[in-house]
């Protein structure tokens, strides 16, 4: 009895801060429909269901511009420089927004939703981070044999991968750079393992491309039945047919983040989207018909096996480093 008492005495305690938090969201939801609209730029794909959804819900507009993860710091500090930056929202791998907090672009908000995410993805009280950028091998299920898929990410190394490969660009592509850096410190157990692999890579002469979006193609087509591209595509190429390699290793990947700019044109409706983006209905869309890995307790897309597979975040890289890494691994695969 005594601890019934005590129980309801905490959720009578708590009731007056329940109904402050609900008034307090009602006020910035109103303020955001008298804003009208939200700007939203981001590197991610496919996001039309998750913004009609938010539409729908607030009758607020989401305005999207898609820019490449190549794109995205010189175009974004091009505006903000300018005085010009019509992103309310900015959504990109975690180390490009920490370059972007850095120049003074981002400002300070911590949803109240980002208390259902693990701790690691909110540290600084600017950036939020909701999903991994995850990276693996993807294939066309209908010219790859099932003994010829590989078992581990040293597979590609195997001659027969000559000239059947397709990849982001490894001297240009932040993502893929830090990929490459993940599995050395990660995945590959010595740095002369991890230099071996590389070469052996790049001996096969994969073909680059600017980014990932541009590789589940070749691979649908069959020009390149393999490359190393984003299990997401089987669920926005579908029926496409896409499968992805159950390596025996982690899949690794950069966290994504979601941040509102500083002297965001709508302020209220930057918020309110963030609050959005991070509740379990929009990362259940963002999973489900996106294919998103996301950090949502419980959520996953709806890939097999996806939910059984180790997914990590890899190191941050500095700005510095990924100059560094790409110039080293432009020489590495340079054609002869």
């Amino acid at each position: 009895m005594k601890k019934l008492i005590i129980f309801v005495a905490v959720i009578l305690c708590m009731v007056p801060y329940v109904f402050a938090a609900e008034k307090e969201a009602g006020k910035i939801t109103e303020k955001a429909k008298a804003e009208g609209k939200v700007t939203f730029y981001a590197n991610i794909t496919s996001i039309g269901p998750i913004l009609k959804d938010f539409e729908k819900k607030y009758s607020v507009k989401a305005e999207y511009t898609r820019l490449s993860t190549t794109r995205f710091i010189a175009t974004v500090l091009t505006e903000h420089a300018a005085g010009k930056l019509k992103a309310d929202v900015l959504q990109a791998p975690i180390p490009v927004l920490e370059i972007l907090k850095g120049k003074g672009v981002l400002a300070s908000y911590t949803s109240p939703v980002a208390a259902e995410y693990p701790q690691w993805t909110y540290k600084d009280g600017k950036i939020q981070s909701f999903g991994i950028e995850y990276v693996a091998l993807i294939y066309n299920k209908e010219l790859v044999k099932p003994g010829d898929v590989p078992k581990r990410y040293e597979d590609l190394t195997d001659p027969k991968w000559k000239g059947k490969i397709v990849m982001a660009d490894p001297s240009s592509h932040p993502t893929t750079i830090s990929w490459l850096i993940g599995l050395k410190e990660n995945v590959i157990k010595s740095e002369t393992e991890w230099l071996k692999f590389l070469k052996g890579l790049a001996a096969n002469k994969p073909m680059f491309v600017a980014s990932f979006g541009p590789t589940p193609a070749p691979i649908e087509s069959g020009e390149k039945p393999i490359g190393i591209s984003m299990p997401k595509y089987i669920i926005t190429k579908a029926p496409a047919p896409l499968d992805w390699a159950r390596v025996s290793q982690p899949i690794m990947g950069t966290p994504r983040g979601i941040a509102v700019t500083a002297g965001a044109p709508h302020p209220n409706a930057s918020r309110l989207f963030v609050d959005y983006w991070l509740s379990k209905d929009a990362m259940k869309i963002l999973a489900q018909k996106v294919g998103e890995y996301v950090l949502a307790p419980g959520v996953y897309p709806p890939i097999a096996g996806i939910d059984k597979a180790k997914v990590i975040p890899i190191r941050e890289l500095s700005d510095a480093e990924v100059k560094k890494w790409g110039g080293e691994f432009k020489k590495i695969f340079a054609k002869p």
